[in-house]
């Protein structure tokens, strides 16, 4: 099973950037989608024509057009779906569905965690959302389940490029980091972490400003978190990082991984 997830930057930027072709050129047995910044119909247009027009598609578009949007996409059967969490039904920011692979259903989540800003109320909604995803996935731990997706955190020093220059700021909080802890005190795998080991990096999104890319400046805040089942049936994870500057199609890149 591969699962691919990709904040896409906008899908119809996606589109045009070349994204939508790489990603599938991926083969994904599942396919989370951040930042969709669509409606349904708009998706559905961006998808009309590409390898994904077939796929089923679970999106949770957010209430604030051309903002946030989360999705779950995959050419094998749906057997269940959730769009949102409590108190956040409309926000965007959380998609599951119960895919058929192999015979067997797996649990996908694409998740999108707001950006936050330390000290005003947007940090505060950070920090309902973090308790209400800790809470859902508190009660998914036990399937298989992969919960994917920009989570707008680096758990660790080694997630951030300039740590030093970042702390006290959003995405790099002991109170943001303290939830990724707990989820992994409480049996979630960080795969790529898992399989990286302890080393800087590897990151997942880098600025479009400056040389930030150029010189790995990086976060890395783009996550797939395995459930103990699925976490032992892992085999490798790839970062897809542009070749070049002028090749990124999205400010992120795409994280893969296959499991057996």
């Amino acid at each position: 099973m591969r699962v691919v997830t990709a904040n896409v930057n906008g899908i119809r930027a996606a589109v045009r950037r070349g994204g939508l072709a790489w990603l599938a050129g991926q083969d994904a047995d599942a396919l989370a989608l951040q930042e969709v910044r669509a409606s349904s119909e708009q998706l559905r247009a961006a998808l009309t024509g590409t390898d994904f027009e077939s796929w089923h598609v679970i999106h949770a578009p957010s209430g604030d057009a051309g903002r946030a949007g989360v999705a779950v996409l995959s050419p094998h059967p749906v057997l269940d779906s959730l769009v949102g969490l409590p108190g956040f039904e409309e926000t965007g920011r959380w998609v599951e569905a119960t895919v058929q692979v192999a015979g067997s259903p797996v649990t996908v989540v694409s998740a999108y965690v707001h950006t936050g800003e330390a000290g005003t109320p947007k940090q505060d909604e950070k920090f309902a959302f973090l308790e209400a995803m800790g809470e859902r996935m508190a009660s998914l731990i036990a399937r298989d389940a992969v919960v994917t997706g920009d989570f707008n955190i680096c758990h660790t020093a080694r997630d951030l490029k300039n740590w030093k220059g970042n702390r006290g700021k959003a995405g790099f909080l002991p109170e943001e980091q303290k939830h990724l802890s707990q989820w992994f005190e409480s049996g979630w795998v960080d795969v790529v972490r898992e399989q990286a080991g302890d080393v800087d990096g590897p990151y997942t999104w880098w600025s479009w400003r400056g040389k930030a890319f150029d010189n790995d400046a990086g976060w890395r805040i783009d996550y797939v978190l395995d459930s103990p089942s699925l976490a032992g049936r892992v085999e490798r994870h790839l970062i897809g990082r542009a070749a070049a500057y002028s090749e990124r199609w999205s400010d992120h890149a795409a994280v893969v991984v296959d499991h057996r």
